[in-house]
């Protein structure tokens, strides 16, 4: 991890997207640390939030978005290859696994913010050929919400990010389930938004 701060330090927004898609991308990247680092680092070098938000929701989509297609196209072997290969996985893609069975598009979206399964559930949708729209508007909702909080902690706290790693860890029982929430309202405030302009018509 040190590795990865260093280079988003020297070399800025590029490093945050690569980095950023990485992680989405299922490489063993702790979000927890680079986003708020990545919030931190645009806040000392005079970098808009507004900026370096968008840029990571982009760089997060592009990531979610090959491990889609991967699980798409590869299905449950390269899922089971996953997990041979590197055992520690396993958790992870369980946890998804039986969130996408029992919640379908809602899990895609609410994964999002829940540790481990965040990332794997990409794999879980594409091998279970879920609509590729549906899946990138769901992950559209929970990688803003997600980067938002986390980005936006490390920008306001700027040398003290690494407090929100802390906290997380500390409060998590805690934050998961409001950000399950927020992701809910969320969500079911575009929907309500949705049929008022059907209904319109």
């Amino acid at each position: 991890m040190s590795f990865f701060t260093n280079l988003i330090y020297e070399q800025g927004l590029f490093a945050m997207f690569i980095i950023i898609f990485f992680e989405y991308a299922c490489f063993p990247i702790s979000s927890e640390i680079v986003l708020p680092f990545s919030g931190a680092v645009a806040s000392i070098q005079h970098i808009s939030f507004f900026v370096i938000l968008p840029l990571s929701i982009l760089a997060g989509l592009l990531g979610t978005g090959f491990c889609y297609m991967v699980g798409r196209f590869g299905g449950g072997a390269f899922i089971n290859s996953i997990t041979k290969r590197f055992p520690k996985t396993k958790k992870g893609i369980q946890s998804a696994t039986d969130k996408f069975d029992r919640h379908g598009t809602l899990a895609v979206c609410i994964a999002r913010v829940i540790p481990l399964c965040r990332t794997y559930i990409a794999l879980i949708a594409g091998a279970a050929k879920q609509n590729p729209i549906t899946y990138f508007v769901a992950s559209f909702i929970g990688i803003t919400v997600w980067n938002t909080i986390l980005i936006g902690l490390g920008y306001v706290l700027r040398e003290n990010y690494h407090s929100v790693e802390a906290y997380y860890n500390q409060y998590k029982h805690i934050l998961v389930p409001i950000l399950l929430v927020l992701t809910l309202f969320i969500i079911i405030k575009l929907f309500i938004k949705k049929l008022k302009k059907y209904s319109s018509k």
